[in-house]
C-alpha cells in the first residue's frame, strides 16, 4: 500500500462556463488540522534577528575571506551576533537620521557580503521596506527600479557605484542618499552632490547615528504590523519590465516558521553549530529566506567571494554544513565527482558501485540516509562528501528542476539529506518540498509546505486533464505566504490571482504519494507545421542527461517541421574527442568544427532515443556556442532560466542557416 503526504480538504471543480475544471486542494500532511499561521505575538523578522542576538550573542554570524598580501584568499573573518546587531541598529538610526522613515524604500545593490545583511536588519529595525537591486541586470532595470519604488536611499557595493552613477541623473528625484558598502572617492562624491544625492561610506554612514548614547546604542524602535511591506522584490522574468513582487513582514516570517517545522520534523533543527554558504543572489527570494532562517537558528553564514571559479574552493574553507543550490551547480558537482570515480580504476570503480547499489537498495527499503550504510559511508562515500568541504548534512535545490539522476546520486553518495524544492517570488520562496528519506519523492518537487494549499486547474489547451487518472494541469495555490500583488500593477495582479488563487504558470502532474511533478511550463509549448504540439522544457532537460554539453537551448519554429538547437559543450569532453580524433583542439575552433557539430548532433540524438523522444522531438541540426548562456548577453535570468525571446533574437542568423541546414540535412 502506497504511503501519501497530502490529505485533500477541498473537493474537485467540474469545468462552468469559461472556467477550466479543477483537482481537488490538497495541503501537506503535516498541515492536517489547519495551515500554519504567524502568532499573534509575532510582526517582524527583525523579532528572529534580535532573539538569537540575545541567546547567542557571541557566536559569529557572517563571514568572508581576507585577501592576504599575496592576493590569496585566507581564512574565513566573522563578525559576532551583537556586533551585527550594533552595526544594524547604526545603520537604521543613520538612516532616520538622513530623513528616511518607516514604510519608505531602500535599495540594496551588490554582491552577497555581511554589509548586504547588515543593510537589509537595519531596514528591518526601522520598519522601511528594502527593494534588492539586480546585480546581474545592469544600470536600466536600476533606474526602472529606483524610480517605479521610489527609492530613497541605496547601499551600494563598491563595484557598482559607477552603475548607479550613471543612472542618476534619470532617478535622482526619489535617491537622495547613496552609502557604500566599503569607499566613495571623492570624484564620485562630487558626482553625486551636483546632482543633489549626498554619497557616504559605510563608515561615514555609520557615524551620522543620532541616538548614540555614552558608548551605547540607545534607540526606541517605531512600532512594526505584520502586515507593513518587508520588501518589494523585482522578478527579472523573461520578457518585459520587471515586477515589483510585494511580500509582507507576515509572508516572510511565516514561510521561515515552515521551513523551520518542516527540517525538524523530517531531519534534524539547525542551529548555532550549523554554517551555511552564501552565494546564490541574496537579490533572490530563494536565498534571502534561508539566510533569515539561519538568521532564525543563530547560525553562521559565510559568504562566497564573488567568483564562481573559486567557488568551491570557497566551500573547502568554509566547511559548511548547509548548502543551497540551483540544479546546474549540482549537475556540475555531480560530473566532476562521476570523472573522478571513473579515473580511479576498474577496481575502485567496482568497489563505489557496489557501495552505491548496496546504500541505494537500503534506502529504498526504507532506511534513514544515516542509517543505510554507516560502514560504507565512512570507507567509500566520505571522499565524495569532501567535495562539499565534509561536513554537510542538508542539501536543498531549487529555481529548476533537477534532473533524476544526479538527485539520486547526490542523495546516496554525500552522507547528507538533499530536499528538491520548486517555488516563486510570488510564493515567498518554496511552496513545494521533498521530503527527507522519503525516496518515492525523487524527480520530484515533493508537496506544498505548511502554510500552502494546492491544486491543479486543467489546460484543455495544451491536453492536461486535472480530473484524469494522472491528474495534469496549472498548480495553483493559495495560503498565508503568498504576495500581496505586484507593486503598482493591479492589472497584473488580477491575471494571475483569479477567486483567492494564484495561478503559477507552471504545469504540474500528481504523483500517489502526493508529491508534485514539474513537466511543464504553460507558455514554453509550441507547435510544429505538422501540428505536433513541443513541451520543450522537458526535451531540454532530456538532452542535457547527454555528458558533452553544458547547456542547450531548443527552439521550434511553428512553420517549420523539426526542432534545432544552440549548444554549449562541456570544453573538456569536446577537446578530448578532438585529440582521439586528430582535429585541432582550441575550443573556439572545435565548435566551428562541422565533424565536431556531426559528433554533437548524433550523441545528443542518441541521448534522445535512449529516454524515448519521439521522432520529431529529436534535432536536425545544432549550432556550437563556445561561451555559456549568460547576463550579460541577457540570454539568462540571475537563476539561469532561458530567456527565450532574447535567445531567438541573439541567435536569429544562426536559426536560420540551421533551418536551411537541416532541411538538407547536412551537418
Amino acid at each position: 500500500m502506497s504511503v501519501t503526504y497530502t490529505v485533500k480538504v477541498e473537493d474537485s471543480r467540474p469545468e462552468s462556463g469559461k472556467k477550466p475544471s479543477a483537482g481537488p486542494v490538497y495541503r501537506c500532511i503535516y498541515a492536517k488540522y489547519g495551515l500554519l499561521d504567524l502568532p499573534d505575538r509575532m510582526h517582524s523578522p527583525w523579532e528572529f534577528f534580535s532573539e538569537s542576538v540575545k541567546r547567542n550573542p557571541n557566536n559569529r554570524m557572517l563571514g568572508r575571506r581576507q585577501t592576504t598580501d599575496s592576493k590569496q584568499a585566507g581564512p574565513y573573518v566573522w563578525i559576532t551576533y551583537q556586533e551585527a546587531y550594533d552595526a544594524a541598529l547604526r545603520i537604521g538610526s543613520a538612516m532616520r537620521n538622513q530623513g528616511v522613515n518607516p514604510g519608505d524604500r531602500c535599495g540594496i545593490y551588490g554582491s552577497n557580503c555581511p554589509e548586504w545583511i547588515i543593510a537589509m536588519e537595519a531596514c528591518n529595525c526601522q520598519a522601511v521596506t528594502y527593494v534588492p537591486l539586480y546585480d546581474t541586470l545592469g544600470a536600466n532595470a536600476v533606474e526602472f527600479i529606483v524610480n517605479h519604488a521610489e527609492v530613497a536611499i541605496a547601499f551600494v557595493q563598491e563595484n557598482k557605484l559607477p552603475a548607479i552613477l550613471s543612472c542618476l541623473p534619470a532617478c535622482c528625484s526619489y535617491l537622495k542618499t547613496i552609502v557604500s558598502f566599503a569607499n566613495v572617492s571623492s570624484i564620485q562624491k562630487k558626482e553625486a552632490e551636483e546632482l543633489g544625492v549626498s554619497l557616504f561610506s559605510w563608515k561615514e554612514f555609520s557615524e551620522l547615528v543620532a541616538c548614540f548614547n555614552n558608548g551605547s546604542l540607545d534607540c526606541e524602535l517605531p512600532q512594526k504590523q505584520k502586515t507593513d511591506i518587508c520588501t518589494i522584490m523585482y522578478t527579472s522574468g523573461t520578457t518585459g519590465e520587471p515586477k515589483g513582487v510585494i511580500l509582507t513582514n507576515k509572508a516572510i516570517m511565516t514561510e521561515v516558521l515552515s521551513i523551520d517545522q518542516l527540517i525538524e520534523i523530517t531531519d534534524k533543527a539547525c542551529s548555532e553549530e550549523d554554517t551555511y554558504f552564501s552565494f546564490l543572489p541574496l537579490a533572490h527570494v530563494y536565498d534571502q529566506i534561508m539566510e533569515t532562517y539561519f538568521i532564525k537558528r543563530g547560525s553562521s553564514i559565510g559568504f562566497w567571494q564573488g567568483d564562481v571559479r573559486y567557488l568551491m574552493d570557497d566551500v573547502q574553507e568554509l566547511k559548511p554544513t548547509a548548502f543551497c543550490a540551483v540544479p546546474r551547480v549540482y549537475d556540475r558537482i555531480y560530473t566532476g565527482i562521476v570523472n573522478k570515480i571513473a579515473s580511479g580504476g576498474l577496481i575502485r570503480n567496482k568497489l563505489f558501485q557496489y557501495a552505491y547499489n548496496y546504500k541505494l537498495r537500503n534506502i529504498e527499503n526504507g532506511f534513514p540516509q544515516d542509517k543505510a550504510s554507516p560502514l560504507l559511508d565512512k570507507l567509500v562515500f566520505d571522499k565524495v562528501r569532501q567535495a562539499l568541504g565534509g561536513k554537510v548534512r542538508l542539501m536543498l535545490s531549487g529555481a529548476a528542476p533537477l534532473p533524476r539522476h544526479v538527485e539520486e546520486f547526490l542523495r546516496v553518495s554525500c552522507c547528507s539529506n538533499l530536499s528538491q524544492g520548486y517555488g516563486l517570488t510570488e510564493s515567498c520562496g518554496g511552496c513545494f518540498t521533498s521530503l527527507a528519506n522519503v525516496m518515492s519523492m525523487i524527480g520530484t518537487v515533493g508537496v506544498p509546505i505548511t502554510t500552502i494549499e494546492a491544486r491543479l486547474e486543467s489546460v484543455p489547451e495544451m491536453g492536461y486533464d486535472a480530473l484524469s487518472s494522472v491528474p495534469r494541469g496549472e498548480i495553483c495555490l493559495r495560503g498565508n505566504t503568498l504576495f500581496s500583488g505586484y507593486y503598482k500593477r493591479q492589472d497584473l495582479t488580477d491575471e494571475v490571482v483569479i477567486d483567492g488563487w494564484f495561478h503559477t504558470g507552471d504545469i504540474g502532474e500528481l504523483q500517489s504519494d502526493g508529491s508534485m511533478k514539474i513537466i511543464d511550463r504553460k507558455k514554453n509549448i509550441f507547435k510544429l507545421s505538422q501540428g505536433e504540439y513541443v513541451a520543450v522544457e522537458n526535451i531540454e532537460n532530456t538532452y542535457s542527461r547527454c555528458p558533452l554539453i553544458a547547456s542547450i537551448w531548443v527552439y521550434g519554429n511553428s512553420f517549420e517541421s523539426f526542432l534545432v538547437a544552440v549548444v554549449v559543450p562541456e570544453r573538456k569532453a569536446l577537446e578530448d574527442w578532438g585529440k582521439e580524433n586528430g582535429e585541432a583542439t582550441d575550443f573556439k575552433s572545435l565548435c566551428e568544427n562541422p565533424k565536431a557539430r556531426k559528433y554533437i548532433l548524433n550523441e545528443l540524438n542518441s541521448t534522445g532515443q535512449t529516454h524515448h523522444l519521439r521522432g520529431f522531438e529529436l534535432l536536425k541540426a545544432v549550432y556550437l556556442e563556445p561561451n555559456p548562456f549568460d547576463m550579460e548577453r541577457d540570454l539568462v535570468t540571475p537563476t539561469f532560466k532561458l530567456k527565450r525571446p532574447q535567445l531567438l533574437k541573439y541567435y536569429k542568423d544562426r536559426i536560420d542557416e540551421l533551418y536551411s541546414e537541416g532541411k538538407g540535412a547536412k551537418v
